[in-house]
């Protein structure tokens, strides 16, 4: 873990909400760390390591004020994706891409940067957000006509649910790329391709290099 991660899970075991962004928006504009960096190794690393108390109820208190203070630095630094857009991709991409959680995943900040690594690449994104029901996400889709989707799966048990909204968007319009990530797969190791999707991301790199055809 770096020194930075570990400053910043100092500031969050006190819960300071205040602190913790002051903490992050500083090293964004002393030039410290870049977007990416404060989002890979300090935000969701800071997401799976706690001091857990032993009472189940009052970890899972924790765990929902810690997710709370994350999201709202998520989404304050907005403009420095947006700046990191402007560095990075001289010539915005055609594409669009949706990026959403299934019914009953309520864990979506992972979606949400992932929402802004396709912002960072040039990509006309749309971030749904958690718990987005099937029907309603295929509705969505036509009015939109996204290149890609993004699917966004946090907790093992909503597993079945992607890979049946993988099936409808699929019946839906063939033509769309599905992409697929999250800290679930990982539980999944080489059957991953179960679900259905047509790749699996892990990171920035991977959204990086998907209009180049590498792939995963």
């Amino acid at each position: 873990m770096t020194r930075m991660a570990e400053e910043f899970i100092t500031i969050l075991e006190t819960e300071d909400r205040a602190k913790a962004l002051e903490y992050i928006i500083g090293k964004l504009e002393s030039g410290e760390a870049g977007i990416v960096e404060i989002y890979e190794e300090v935000l969701a690393k800071s997401l799976n390591e706690m001091n857990l108390t032993g009472d189940e109820r009052t970890d899972i208190w924790k765990e929902h004020v810690r997710s709370s203070i994350i999201k709202t630095i998520v989404e304050n630094c907005h403009p420095y994706v947006v700046k990191e857009r402007e560095r990075k991709a001289s010539h915005p991409k055609p594409n669009k891409v949706a990026v959403v959680c299934p019914v009953d995943e309520y864990h979506e900040i992972g979606a949400r940067m992932i929402a802004d690594y396709f912002t960072i690449n040039g990509y006309d994104t749309t971030f749904v957000g958690s718990n987005t029901p099937k029907e309603v996400f295929v509705a969505g889709i036509h009015v939109d006509r996204p290149n890609y989707v993004a699917i966004s799966v946090t907790n093992p048990y909503n597993l079945v649910s992607a890979r049946n909204t993988i099936e409808l968007i699929r019946k839906s319009d063939p033509n769309v790329t599905i992409l697929a990530g999250g800290s679930a797969l990982s539980k999944l190791h080489d059957r991953a391709a179960s679900l259905g999707a047509d790749m699996y991301l892990t990171g920035f790199e991977d959204i990086e290099a998907l209009e180049g055809g590498k792939g995963i």
